[in-house]
């Protein structure tokens, strides 16, 4: 898996723990991820932001 991929299913678990949304940003070469709240707009290069609302419950 890449490491994309895996930040990208950290994050989505992040957010469906934290039940909050959370955003996955790039800064440099790292990855990253904060609650939605937290970041300003354009302060990071953002790639993606996971609601745990839109999806439906946990099975």
């Amino acid at each position: 898996m890449s490491d994309l991929a895996t930040a990208q299913n950290h994050a989505f678990q992040l957010a469906r723990t934290l039940m909050v949304p959370v955003t996955l940003f790039r800064s440099g070469d790292l990855l990253g991820v904060l609650p939605s709240s937290e970041l300003e707009d354009g302060e990071v290069e953002a790639i993606a932001e996971f609601d745990p609302f839109e999806y439906g419950p946990a099975h």
